[in-house]
């Protein structure tokens, strides 16, 4: 997630338009804000956790690897627990359609209405790991 979302120390507007800040955190961040590199990494960590904890939720008792649980919160903390859990790669992966699963990833690739670039990336590599 570090290597797709980067660390910047003060609030910047994402392409969709959203308050940003640290490893990717949106959450109560408004024009001006600033932390420090130790926040933001708190941030990550406790973010993390609590996105990791969602997506386990959403994924009850499916049979799921390390490896598919690490890709699916990363698309999760990118794109946010409802946009997971309304999708049909989480359809897709709950059926053990692993294949079917993986292809999803490169449908989102999106951000403010525009195709981008790093979301490409971001989404090929969720789907590598996912199928790892």
């Amino acid at each position: 997630m570090k290597q797709f979302e980067g660390c910047k120390l003060r609030a910047y507007r994402c392409p969709a338009g959203i308050w940003t800040i640290g490893w990717g955190r949106t959450t109560k961040v408004k024009a001006g804000d600033t932390c420090t590199q130790k926040q933001a990494d708190a941030w990550l960590i406790e973010e993390y956790d609590a996105f990791e904890t969602a997506v386990l939720t959403l994924l009850g008792k499916a049979r799921t690897t390390a490896n598919q649980r690490g890709a699916l919160v990363s698309f999760a903390y990118n794109l946010g627990i409802d946009a997971l859990a309304k999708s049909t790669l989480l359809k897709r992966h709950l059926a053990a359609e692993y294949a079917g699963a993986a292809r999803e990833f490169a449908k989102w690739k999106f951000g403010g209405g525009k195709v981008l670039r790093g979301l490409i990336k971001r989404r090929a590599a969720e789907a590598a790991l996912y199928l790892s």
